[in-house]
Formats: C-alpha cells, sequence, structure tokens
C-alpha cells in the first residue's frame, strides 16, 4: 500500500472521528496543492475500492474494509517504532 493511502486511511485515526470531511482529509498532502490533488484522486479511488464511503457536503467515512485496512497500518507502524 503506498504511503499516500497509509496517510489518508490513518488521519481517521489521528483526528480519533468517524467521519472526516475532505479538507481534514487534504492535510495528508500538506500544503503544496499537487498534494493535495493526489489526496483526492486517492479518496475517489478508496471509495471505488471499497475502503471508504461518501457520506454527504464531501465528508468520508471507513467501511469495514477500510477499518481493518487502517488498523494493519497501524499494527505495521507500532511494529517499526518497536524496533
Amino acid at each position: 500500500m503506498d504511503t499516500l493511502t497509509q496517510k489518508v486511511l490513518g488521519m481517521f485515526e489521528h483526528w480519533r472521528k468517524e467521519t472526516l470531511d475532505l479538507h481534514e482529509l487534504f492535510e495528508a498532502g500538506g500544503n503544496d496543492a499537487d498534494a493535495r490533488l493526489a489526496v483526492f484522486d486517492t479518496v475517489e479511488r478508496l471509495v471505488r475500492e471499497g475502503f471508504l464511503e461518501e457520506r454527504g457536503n464531501d465528508f468520508y467515512a471507513l467501511t469495514e474494509a477500510g477499518k481493518r485496512a487502517a488498523q494493519e497500518i497501524k499494527v505495521s507502524v507500532n511494529d517499526e517504532d518497536s524496533q
């Protein structure tokens, strides 16, 4: 899984929220306009792949598959931190 996808999925844990709006998700790309466009493309792909679901008004939530993927990222990061 690419780094940007990991960052987008990890934003839900970072913000400790069930749903995030697109502007919060843009934080995964920082302040760079091209990076924010890449975040938008990643969010759209994650919706198509079933990891995120649209909740209306630019809000998104993790699906069950997204929650599992985010948990795997968290476990992977924690494993790396303990080494």
